[in-house]
């Protein structure tokens, strides 16, 4: 006979408080439980160890550029049964972090090269839907950071836009800076003031009341977050193959 638990026993096990385990249930990160006559709920070893792969998920809280809801999907994969397809699932997050670390160590060479008046000179003119397929960023997104003023587009007579070298690299700044969850404003000072003065403290016009650190030291922060967040992910790949073998019908 299967061990059950109880909602308060799961709660123990895990150490959280057992409305996060009525919550995980409710979104759907562990599969929903068996209720007993008097309503209460029993939860399983397959339980505990779906709750144990989402708190490794969510020990790196990374929101930017769809990691998290690639995180999200593999575990509601996992929770449903579907182990297949949440270790596919995982593996896919795993090469997206790798691909934003290589992004942050580029923004970081990039800013070093823009502040030393290093920059490339090469001219290139793609439209959007060039840039969108070249960054991986949707036109949507390109869309939204023109309109709040991070970027200025230059237009061709037709009054297409037309992307420069320039353009590009700042781009790749801004989705860094986007994906280390800076707000548009942080991001705008920051590129105005670049605009302005190539000589100006960047730590001084990134700053908001919660962070304090340069785009070098952004970009660091971030890759130290990123690669806690693929060694997790790693340590799920181990776990989704033992539920697998063990819970797969």
């Amino acid at each position: 006979m299967k061990k059950t638990y109880t909602t308060s026993e799961v709660a123990h096990i895990i150490g959280v408080h057992p409305n996060t385990v009525r919550l995980y249930e409710t979104l759907e990160l562990i599969p929903k439980a068996k209720r007993e006559k008097n309503g209460y709920r029993t939860f399983t070893d397959f339980h505990i160890e779906q709750f144990k792969l989402a708190r490794t998920a969510f020990q790196v809280e990374v929101l930017q550029n769809g990691l998290r809801k690639q995180m999200l999907s593999a575990i509601k994969a996992s929770a449903s049964g579907c182990f297949d397809e949440a270790i596919q699932l995982t593996q896919d997050y795993i090469v997206s972090i790798q691909n934003e670390i290589n992004h942050a160590y580029e923004a970081a060479e990039i800013t070093q090269t823009m502040l030393q008046g290093k920059g490339k000179t090469d001219q290139v003119a793609l439209t959007r839907k060039d840039v969108s397929e070249k960054l991986s960023i949707t036109m949507d997104t390109l869309r939204n950071w023109e309109m709040n003023g991070l970027l200025t587009v230059k237009r061709k007579e037709n009054r297409y836009r037309v992307y420069s070298y320039e353009d590009i690299e700042r781009l790749k700044i801004i989705r860094t800076l986007r994906c280390a969850n800076y707000s548009l404003s942080a991001i705008l000072r920051m590129m105005h003031a670049l605009t302005i003065d190539k000589n100006i403290s960047i730590k001084e016009v990134l700053n908001t009341p919660e962070e304090t650190e340069d785009i070098i030291s952004v970009c660091d922060r971030l890759i130290i977050s990123l690669n806690h967040a693929r060694e997790n992910a790693k340590d799920m790949l181990i776990r989704l193959q033992e539920m697998k073998s063990k819970h797969k019908k």
